[in-house]
């Protein structure tokens, strides 16, 4: 019996120092609780935050996108009584007493106006930028007319005759476009280079569209990658344009993703002392009934 006692004490002694140790190890836990959630807190407004931000950022970039349109829009607004003329060689217009007598003559001259024609040009002068190189393409010459019925019927007649021959230049007219349109009708460059060399009829239209007449009907692409993409599947030897990265496809997606936070049940079981708690019952009654036999 003594021996049952002094294990009977040691026992008890050891289940004093587990519960010291348990206690200890419980408020630690407590601890690191309070911290969590106080940085769970701070997380979550900073998803708050960034959403918040990523929702003004994407709204600033698409009225930033209206804006550009509206503007692309009022600039071809304002070039509507300007023409360009293509091909006329560097300094040929040094023996004019001026810009306007010489396109006004070369005009006439190429077009076949009638004298009683008035042109009424307001000014004209070469595209801006220093002058090319020997051998490079001449810039071209900016054209702006008082009516835009004038500008409209000599641009007409000009791709009626498809341009004409001036000391053996050939030499084109075309609308002033902005350089947005510009860039987006030259995409077509070589899309319209495979049509003509499979002689299918096609028309670039404003602002930046391309209208084909295919053998089974009549097709009207928005874009040049629209176009690439359906001439492929189509049979020509077209290269397919890739859609470039937009801002506003990079927002979306590198778009934050909200996660709303769950409870800790693990931790909070073991913080609570439940679990060894109901682990020192069993213990306990293990060691009792060990006794009284």
């Amino acid at each position: 019996m003594a021996e049952y006692g002094v294990l009977l004490q040691e026992i008890r002694e050891f289940r004093q120092e587990n519960n010291e140790k348990l206690e200890s190890i419980k408020e630690d836990i407590a601890k690191v609780n309070d911290r969590m959630e106080e940085v769970e807190g701070r997380i979550e407004k900073a998803e708050e935050r960034i959403q918040t931000m990523e929702d003004a950022v994407t709204g600033l970039v698409q009225l930033h996108m209206r804006l550009s349109d509206k503007l692309t829009d009022l600039e071809s607004r304002s070039r509507r009584e300007n023409i360009r003329i293509y091909g006329v060689p560097e300094t040929s217009e040094r023996d004019s007493p001026s810009m306007n007598a010489f396109v006004e003559k070369l005009l006439r001259e190429g077009l076949n106006l009638d004298e009683a024609d008035n042109i009424n040009i307001e000014r004209a002068h070469r595209s801006l930028g220093p002058p090319p190189p020997d051998g490079a393409s001449p810039r071209s010459i900016l054209v702006k007319f008082l009516s835009f019925r004038t500008k409209e019927q000599i641009l007409r007649k000009s791709w009626q005759q498809k341009g004409f021959t001036w000391n053996g230049k050939q030499i084109s007219l075309d609308n002033d476009y902005p350089p947005l349109i510009l860039k987006n009708r030259r995409e077509y460059a070589d899309i319209r280079k495979i049509l003509k060399d499979h002689q299918i009829q096609f028309q670039t239209l404003f602002p930046a569209r391309l209208k084909v007449k295919y053998a089974d009907g009549v097709k009207t692409y928005n874009t040049a990658i629209e176009a690439s993409e359906d001439m492929s599947n189509r049979g020509f030897p077209v290269e397919v344009i890739k859609s470039p990265e937009t801002i506003l496809g990079q927002i979306k997606q590198l778009t934050w993703s909200r996660v709303t936070r769950g409870t800790r049940n693990t931790t909070a079981n073991l913080a609570s002392g439940s679990s060894y708690k109901e682990k020192l019952r069993a213990f306990r009654r293990t060691t009792t009934n060990s006794v009284g036999d």
